[in-house]
């Protein structure tokens, strides 16, 4: 049986729409590797606030980035990076403080920039690791890491039911403040690439999402393979 081609998903979005629910559900579906870029952002932000550099432009902040080695950690269809071989625990990425100023310090161009190559380069990764193909959710996947994707997709639901899926997940997260820290930053700024699909999840389940997303996979790999 041919190896089905390579498929890149580039899946973006705000603060809980669902992208990694959905991305790690249709990676099962189709053999995908998944890459949730919040948590590299999430990271970075640890590492910050760990060595007490500010979200601002400063020299300590292209320091403490030139001394970081990302590497990445696959554990069945989940990429996780790693920072100088630590993976960061789940916990750490999503408390409070990371919560409030992950977005400050997602739109610094430094930040940003070292990140970059790296979210490419894990194509690869998939590649090498026998994967059908890469989907990457974030918030600037569709409209810089992988402009040419083979399938972009945008997922987008209200404040207010974001707001509760934060809460009925225990978080503490200030979605509106997110949304508009993310959408006016000057890099890369939070938007619907021109050929995305767009789904709204609010009145959506997960399974029905994931359903959604799957059949658009599969028209893509379709066409491609016709």
């Amino acid at each position: 049986m041919a190896q089905p081609q390579f498929l890149i998903i580039a899946l973006d979005g705000g603060a809980a729409t669902g992208k990694s629910s959905t991305s790690r559900g249709v990676a099962q579906q189709h053999n995908l590797l998944h890459v949730d870029t919040g948590t590299h952002y999430r990271a970075l932000t640890l590492a910050c606030l760990d060595a007490a550099v500010a979200p601002a432009p400063s020299p300590d902040l292209v320091t403490l980035l030139q001394e970081l080695e990302l590497g990445c950690q696959v554990r069945e269809r989940e990429a996780s990076i790693t920072l100088n071989g630590r993976a960061p625990a789940l916990t750490e990425l999503r408390s409070e403080e990371v919560n409030a100023l992950v977005s400050r310090y997602a739109a610094l161009p430094d930040v940003r920039d070292a990140v970059k190559a790296y979210q490419r380069s894990l194509a690869d990764v998939a590649r090498q690791k026998g994967f059908d193909g890469l989907i990457m959710d974030g918030r600037d996947i569709g409209t810089v890491i992988f402009p040419d994707a083979d399938l972009k997709i945008f997922l987008f639901a209200d404040e207010r039911t974001r707001s509760e899926r934060r809460a009925a997940e225990g978080q503490v997260d200030a979605i509106g403040d997110r949304d508009k820290a993310d959408q006016q930053r000057k890099i890369a700024p939070l938007q619907a690439a021109s050929d995305a699909h767009r789904v709204d999840t609010g009145d959506l389940s997960l399974e029905e999402v994931i359903a959604h997303v799957s059949r658009l996979i599969t028209e893509t790999r379709n066409a491609k393979e016709a």
